[in-house]
């Protein structure tokens, strides 16, 4: 049985660009496959590589039960598809793009997750969205703001900062996902070393 990788981060700390990274790096080479989500957004709107769908389509997959996780959130309906259940099913780990609202139901779903919490700092934060220059300057400290207060409260979570390059953090997750038994020092509580958090080294990757 594989592990899902439940990936989150606030807006703006680059977790797109994290799996888009690492997934590139992998590149089939060990067994982790990338989930991709359907949403009701344009397939050009830029961020993630995710299947458009429109909100009727949408509303039909969940009435016929196609999607193993589904929520809304800022207006947009967020699904990733049963075909995870096979990968897992089969050994394969799965790396997905979560929702921290919606992690208590995954939990639920899929009690030995390991949750990926990906953050950096507020100066970098703030820095980033500036150069990014797509935001007024209230909305980018409103997004700061937020980004202070997101918290994970999950026993399997591992931390990875994004202060630095996108290669050294990259590499974390890189790491984590070729050989995640590894990495920790100590087992979750549902005895899965995937899902383990380094309590004695801190869960800092």
């Amino acid at each position: 049985m594989g592990t899902l990788f439940y990936v989150v981060g606030a807006s703006g700390v680059g977790k797109d660009s994290l799996l888009a990274y690492a997934r590139a790096r992998l590149n089939g080479k060990v067994d982790a496959l990338f989930a991709h989500r359907y949403i009701t957004r344009p397939v050009d709107a830029g961020g993630e590589n995710h299947v458009a769908v429109n909100r009727a389509e949408f509303t039909r997959m969940q009435s016929l039960g196609l999607f193993a996780l589904h929520w809304e959130s800022h207006g947009l309906q967020y699904g990733v598809g049963k075909e995870i259940d096979q990968w897992l099913n089969a050994g394969a780990h799965v790396v997905m793009n979560g929702s921290r609202a919606h992690l208590p139901a995954t939990a639920v779903r899929y009690p030995d997750l390991c949750v990926v919490h990906i953050e950096a700092s507020p100066a970098v934060l703030r820095a980033r969205l500036e150069q990014r220059a797509r935001e007024s300057v209230l909305e980018i400290e409103e997004r700061v703001r937020r980004a202070s207060q997101f918290t994970v409260q999950h026993p399997g979570t591992v931390v990875i900062s994004n202060n630095g390059s996108l290669p050294e953090a990259g590499e974390r997750l890189v790491a984590l996902l070729r050989s995640p038994s590894s990495a920790f020092t100590s087992i979750h509580p549902s005895s899965r070393p995937e899902c383990a958090v380094a309590a004695a080294a801190g869960p800092s990757l």
